[in-house]
C-alpha cells in the first residue's frame, strides 16, 4: 500500500467515527431539514452583476434573486484560485490546514466534509460539474489527471455524480457518472448541466432533504465560447464601459475579453432562472436554501493584470446571494459584512440546526443572516501561500497574507507591508496608503489585526517552498521559484 493510500485509509476511519458522533448528537433531528442548492461559477467576479451596478452586464435573474434574498457585497474568496477555494468550501478549513494551496493537488481530508456531514443527518447528496480536487496519480500529467474519473472514495459523500475533474472546453465537455462511465455534455456544458440539475430537483428524493452542488465552468476563459445567441448580445467591444483601474494601453484587450465574459454570464443567468423555476414548480421553494456564488474573480486587466490569485478586489470578491423564503427577515437584505469561503459550511449547518464539528475553522453566520445576532464588521483572511501558473514567481507572483474588512484591504508580502486601501474612498484601489504617515496609526491597527488572524489560524507565513516541502509536493513546470 503506497503512502497516499495509507493516509486515505486512516483519514477515512477517523472521518467515519466523527460522522457517527455527529449523527448521534445532531441538533437537527426535529422536523425536516431545508434542502440546499449551491450553485457556483468559475471566475465570476462580484463587480460583474447588475445589482452591484455593472453597466454592461445582463443578469436579471441574479438581480431578482438578490432582491428576494440577502446579498453579501463583501463576499471574499480567501485564497482566490480554483482548487484551494473548493477544498475550503467542502472542509470549512483554510488551505494550510487541508493542504490544497496549489491547483491540481488531491484533497485528503482528515475531518468530515460537507456532504459527509449532511448525509449523516439524512440528506441525499448530489454534485454536477467541475470538481478540481482529485489531483493526478503518479505517472500522470496534469492534463491526464483532469480527464480522469474521480473514484467513489474520493467523492466525500456525494452520491449523485455527473462530474469532470476540470475542463474549459465548454462545447465538448466530458463528465463521468457514478459508475465512472465517460459521457459528453450535449452543446454548451453549463446549459446541459443545468438541465440535469433541474431533473434532479424535480425527482423523488424518498422524502429526504437534499444538497445539490452545481459547479459551472464559465465565465472562466476561453471567453469567446458562449453560445452564439449570447455572443450576439455582446458583439460590440467599443460599447463596453471599463473600470477606472484598467490602463488605457490595455483597453482594447479588456473590451474584447469582456465581450465574451459577459456573454458567458448572460448564458449562466438564463440557467440560473431555469433552476429557480424548477425549484418553484417542484413545490419546494419555501424550504430550500438557494445560494449563488463563485470560486473567485477575474482581474480582467484592472491594475493591468489578468486572472486570479491577486489580493485586489476584482480577484477576491465574488457574488454571494442566499435565498431562504422560510426566513422572511432575509428578503431584500444587502450587507457589506465580509463572509469568507471557510464561513460557508458552518453557516449552512447553522441554518440546518446541525452540530458544527470543531474541525471547521470558519464562523457560523446564520444567526446574523436571520437577524438574531448583530455584527458591525469583521476581518476575513486573504492569502496566497504559493503563487503558481499564470501568476507564478516568474510572472511576478508573490506570497502574501492580508485582511479584508467591509472598508479596508491590508496586505503583507514576505518583505513586510505591501498594500493598504480605503475601499470606501478609493473603490478602484488606485491609491496605496501603505507606510504613509497620515495613516500610520490605522495601518498599525490593521497590521495587528492581521497578526491575530495568523496566530489564530496557526499560519507562520513561510515561503511557498517551505509549504511544498512540508506537504511533499512537486512543482509544476515553470512554477518553481528562481533565485531570490
Amino acid at each position: 500500500m503506497n503512502k497516499i493510500s495509507k493516509i486515505s485509509l486512516i483519514a477515512g476511519i477517523h472521518t467515519s467515527f466523527l460522522l457517527i458522533v455527529l449523527s448521534l448528537f445532531s441538533c437537527g433531528k426535529h422536523g425536516r431539514h431545508p434542502n440546499i442548492i449551491f450553485v457556483f461559477a468559475d471566475e465570476w467576479r462580484a463587480q460583474a452583476t447588475g445589482y452591484c451596478g455593472d453597466p454592461n452586464v445582463q443578469t436579471p435573474n441574479l438581480d431578482a434573486l438578490a432582491a428576494e434574498g440577502i446579498a453579501f457585497t463583501t463576499a471574499v474568496s480567501g485564497t482566490p484560485v480554483c482548487s484551494p477555494y473548493r477544498a475550503s468550501l467542502l472542509t470549512g478549513q483554510y488551505p494550510l490546514t487541508h493542504g490544497v494551496f496549489y491547483n491540481d493537488r488531491r484533497l485528503i481530508p482528515k475531518a468530515p466534509t460537507m456532504a459527509e456531514i449532511l448525509k449523516a443527518n439524512g440528506y441525499a447528496t448530489a454534485y454536477i460539474g467541475k470538481w478540481h480536487l482529485n489531483g493526478h496519480d503518479l505517472g500522470q500529467t496534469r492534463a491526464e489527471g483532469r480527464r480522469s474519473p474521480v473514484r467513489a472514495e474520493r467523492r466525500f459523500g456525494f452520491d449523485f455524480w455527473k462530474v469532470c475533474e476540470c475542463t474549459h472546453d465548454y462545447n465538448h465537455s466530458i463528465y463521468f457518472d457514478e459508475q465512472d462511465s465517460l459521457h459528453i455534455w450535449p452543446g454548451y456544458d453549463a446549459i446541459a448541466q443545468t438541465r440535469t440539475a433541474q431533473a434532479y430537483i424535480r425527482s423523488d428524493k424518498q422524502n429526504k432533504p437534499f444538497i445539490l452542488l452545481l459547479s459551472w465552468g464559465p465565465p472562466h476563459d476561453p471567453y469567446q465560447t458562449a453560445p452564439e445567441k449570447y455572443r450576439q448580445q455582446f458583439n460590440d467591444p467599443a460599447r463596453i464601459r471599463l473600470r477606472t483601474n484598467v490602463p488605457d494601453s490595455l483597453a482594447d484587450l479588456a473590451r474584447t475579453d469582456l465581450d465574451g465574459y459577459y456573454a458567458h454570464i448572460a448564458a449562466l443567468d438564463d440557467c440560473l432562472g431555469d433552476l429557480l423555476e424548477a425549484v418553484k414548480t417542484a413545490g419546494i421553494e419555501d424550504n430550500t436554501i438557494f445560494i449563488f456564488t463563485s470560486d473567485h474573480g477575474d482581474m480582467m486587466y484592472s491594475q493591468g493584470m489578468t486572472k486570479k490569485q491577486k489580493p485586489w478586489d476584482e480577484s477576491i470578491l465574488v457574488p454571494f446571494v442566499l435565498k431562504y423564503p422560510a426566513q422572511t427577515a432575509i428578503a431584500g437584505k444587502v450587507t457589506p459584512l465580509p463572509i469568507s469561503t471557510v464561513d460557508i459550511l458552518p453557516t449552512l449547518l447553522g441554518f440546518c440546526d446541525i452540530s458544527i464539528p470543531a474541525t471547521l475553522e470558519g464562523e457560523d453566520l446564520s444567526g446574523y443572516i436571520k437577524g438574531e445576532t448583530t455584527l458591525t464588521d469583521r476581518a476575513v483572511l486573504i492569502s496566497c501561500p504559493l503563487p503558481f501558473h499564470q501568476w507564478n514567481y516568474r510572472a511576478g507572483g508573490r506570497e502574501y497574507r492580508g485582511i479584508r474588512t467591509s472598508r479596508y484591504t491590508y496586505v503583507r508580502d514576505l518583505k513586510g507591508p505591501w498594500l493598504f486601501y480605503d475601499n470606501q474612498t478609493d473603490p478602484f484601489q488606485l491609491d496605496n496608503l501603505v507606510n504613509m504617515n497620515a495613516y500610520s496609526r490605522l495601518q498599525s491597527q490593521l497590521d495587528s489585526l492581521l497578526s491575530v488572524k495568523l496566530r489564530i489560524t496557526d499560519d507562520h507565513f513561510l515561503t511557498g517552498q517551505a509549504y511544498m516541502d512540508k506537504w511533499n509536493y512537486k512543482w509544476d513546470e515553470h512554477d518553481a521559484p528562481g533565485p531570490r
